[in-house]
This record gives C-alpha cells, structure tokens and sequence, in this order.
C-alpha cells in the first residue's frame, strides 16, 4: 500500500552546498498495519512523510502510495491519504460538525453520502457530545478528536500521522492512540511518525528507524530488538543511533601520519 525505493531528497545549505535530508530509504507499509517511523528530532522523518503526501517531491526514487507514484500522480494520491499532524488548526467558529462537513465537501464527497460518513465518524471517535461546540471552546483533546475526523471524513485506504500527541496530556494521547487502533482495526494502512518509545511498543508491530536522513534498522520490533540483541526498542534505538554516529565520527577523523 506504501512502497518507498531508494528515496532521497537534497536541500540547498546556506553555504551553497547540498544538505542530505533524505539518503536512499527504502521500505514498505502493509494494509491493516501501523508502521512506525521512529526518529529523534531532525532525522528526516517529516521531509519523508511530505514526500508521500505530494508536498514535496523526492530528489531521488520512488514512492507509490495506494499504487500511485507520488510525483506522476500526485492528485491521485492526495485522493488515496489522509494526513494528521499535532498542529490541529482548528477554526474557533466552526462547530465540530461543521468542520468535518467542510473537508468531506473539499474532498467532493456527495451530499447524501457525506452526512452518512460523519455520523459514522463521530460514533467511531465519540464526539456525538461536541457536535454543535464550537472550535474556540473545545479543550485540545476534542480538537485533536476533530482534526482525526476531518483527516478520514473521506475514507482514505492510507493514513500518515506524524507526530499526532507531541505536546498532549497522557490522556488526550491515550485517546488518540485509542483512535489509531481502531483505524487499523478497519484495515487501513498507516504510517506512525514518532519518538515516543512508549507509543511505538504498544502501536507497532514493523518499524523503521531513521537518524541523519538514514533508515538504520527496519523490520519486526521483536526481532530487531532480538537481532540486536536489546531488551526493549527504546535501548535499540539509542544503540544503534550511538553506533551511527561513532561510525560518522570515525570515518570523519585523518588517518594518523
């Protein structure tokens, strides 16, 4: 449902040069899976997730979202994703329904079918109680409830989150992670950019690890964390992200004369 080959993506520096934010990463996202993305700040996780939501297009190799190429069909693949990020941008004087109506009518659903959809949609994520409040008086977790109902108002197959509870309380975060399951549960294929361990262990069956632009480690949790040996992912991933670093290093230093 996701198919990422050899992609990278090049920047121009302030000092003329290239910054490589994106160096040949390769992977695959299934139907029915939340495959995580995780990285610390910077790693290249959000130029990624631009690249398969058409925003930006890749230096180098190929994505397809839904069968789509993201460059030769970018229309087509907007069509086929939902994205969410933290940042809810929620208009203070649109109630909830509202909101949800207004993005399922962008994405040219039809009337009858629309008001189908978003009764659906309140029931899955509970927000029957916030249907007629407005945005200015919602508390951020009904937002971010809002903001996931407007993402999937149009049933996309391809859902990318990234980083969707940074800066939430544990239980506005509860909630969407609640949420993210369901979608899963319905056999969606979503992409989970995060640096939250704790969200990765309870999420995540496959998961990427990216630092510098470099996919580090992909596969199975459990057998990365066997493979290398790790009792959990969060020692994993500082493990392997030391090792990249000690290997930039020392091919960094002059060989002694």
């Amino acid at each position: 449902m996701i198919r990422v080959q050899g992609l990278t993506r090049e920047f121009q520096d302030y000092s003329g040069g290239e910054f490589r934010a994106l160096d040949d990463v390769s992977f695959e996202v299934r139907p029915g899976e939340i495959f995580g993305l995780l990285g610390p700040n910077g790693a290249g996780k959000t130029t990624c997730l631009r690249i398969l939501s058409t925003v930006l297009k890749p230096t180098r190799g190929m994505a397809e979202v839904a069968g789509l190429n993201v460059v030769r069909d970018p229309e087509g693949v907007r069509r086929s994703i939902g994205f969410m990020s933290n940042n809810t941008g929620i208009y203070d004087r649109m109630t909830a329904f509202e909101m949800v109506e207004y993005f399922g009518r962008l994405y040219g659903i039809p009337e009858d079918r629309l008001q189908e959809r978003i009764d659906e949609i309140f029931d899955i994520l509970q927000m029957n109680e916030i249907r007629d409040r407005t945005g200015g008086k919602m508390s951020t977790g009904m937002k971010q409830k809002v903001s996931i109902a407007r993402t999937i108002v149009h049933d996309p197959p391809v859902i990318i989150f990234d980083e969707p509870t940074s800066g939430l309380d544990v239980l506005v975060a509860r909630n969407v992670l609640e949420a993210v399951e369901v979608l899963r549960d319905q056999g969606k294929c979503i992409i989970y950019s995060t640096h939250i361990m704790s969200e990765v262990e309870k999420l995540c069956e496959r998961i990427a690890i990216i630092h510098r632009g470099c996919i580090l480690a992909c596969g199975s949790r459990d057998e990365l964390v066997s493979k290398h040996q790790q009792p959990n992912v969060e020692e994993l991933f500082f493990d392997l992200i030391r090792q990249h670093d000690a290997d930039q290093t020392s091919n960094k230093t002059p060989a002694a004369v």
